[in-house]
């Protein structure tokens, strides 16, 4: 019996040996089910691990072989087989973007927060372009940890956007920076479990947003958004990854888009990385339930995200209207491997 999750680490194994954290983005399963794949392995005696690095044994290259899972490396280098690059008429747009976002407040781990690189905001940002949903746009960003708000403003294109985010030092640093490059951008105070006050409620074109990825959690986020879109045609992004969202979760999730009225249009995998730099939320991965599982300091941008783009087919209809306190609920559960503990 084979599982595919088996196939996907041998086929990258069969190229060569691999550390623990290059292994996990050559497949898709969610991190438990990644660790627990690789226990199986381990205690099958097809693969071996030293100081992180993960290879196969004979009994692997055997099994490998029985499998056919051979290597081949079909991705598009000069993209990152993300299909965008960035043009030359966006490079005054990218240049500021890169050295705004060298000044970012640092992520906390209280709220979980983390960064994509610059490089893929601008592809978001692009994507966006590319599906009508940037010109003439008013755009709301709820957390904003990525800088999405300011790069979408850049480009002078969107008539308004608004980023609202728990960090008072995230609203500060946005402000200042609209107010430095004259843009058309405001960022407010906002805690996600309080409902959208009257003013932004049914006022935006598009919502755009990164949620946690618990199901109580991300259906918090996702009835905010719908709540501020103004119907039928608009539309909404989110990143999703498989890492703390397995199958099952994802289903959970596409049955609440259904029941509040989305269709799912485009899902580009593995549309965003988190980079593995102590700037981003790596710098308190010893909190990681992952790391300390695999007792390996990272040593690769593993962390990667599939960009969802949602579109009403009618009025949404958000799940959550009212004022709610989750608690612990709000960041933790059994797939949330890496969320700070």
């Amino acid at each position: 019996m084979r599982s595919r999750t088996e196939v996907q680490l041998l086929q990258r194994l069969s190229r060569g040996s691999a550390s623990v954290w290059e292994l996990l983005d050559a497949q898709d399963s969610s991190l438990r089910e990644f660790y627990a794949a690789l226990e199986e392995l381990k205690e099958r005696r097809l693969i071996e691990i030293a100081n992180g690095k993960v290879s196969l044994t004979r009994a692997g290259l055997e099994r490998a072989s029985q499998l056919k899972a051979r290597f081949f490396d079909f991705k598009c280098s000069a993209c990152d087989a993300k299909g965008y690059v960035i043009p030359p008429d966006f490079e005054k747009v990218a240049r500021a973007f890169y050295k705004i976002a060298e000044r970012r407040p640092l992520p906390v781990e209280d709220y979980d927060q983390g960064y994509i690189s610059p490089e893929d905001v601008l592809k978001r940002v692009a994507f966006m372009y590319e599906r009508g949903d940037l010109a003439a746009s008013e755009i709301l960003v709820i957390g904003d940890d990525d800088l999405l708000s300011i790069a979408a403003a850049l480009t002078g294109l969107p008539s308004r956007v608004l980023a609202i985010d728990i960090d008072e030092r995230l609203v500060s640093f946005i402000n200042s920076v609209a107010e430095e490059h004259n843009l058309n951008l405001k960022a407010r105070s906002y805690d996600v479990q309080e409902p959208l006050s009257e003013e932004l409620a049914r006022s935006f074109d598009v919502f755009v947003s990164d949620p946690v990825e618990t199901i109580e959690g991300i259906k918090l986020f996702l009835s905010r958004g719908a709540a501020s879109l103004r119907g039928e045609g608009s539309a909404a992004y989110f990143g999703l990854t498989t890492l703390e969202a397995s199958r099952k979760k994802w289903y959970e999730i596409q049955r609440m888009l259904h029941r509040m009225g989305f269709v799912v249009t485009d899902i580009r995998r593995r549309f965003s990385v988190y980079p593995c730099e102590d700037t981003n939320f790596f710098r308190y991965q010893d909190k990681l339930r992952i790391v300390k599982k695999l007792r390996v300091p990272c040593d690769y941008h593993w962390f990667k995200s599939a960009l969802y783009r949602i579109e009403a087919i009618r009025e949404p209809e958000p799940l959550i209207t009212g004022k709610i306190k989750l608690g612990d609920k709000f960041y933790h559960d059994e797939e949330c491997w890496a969320t700070p503990e």
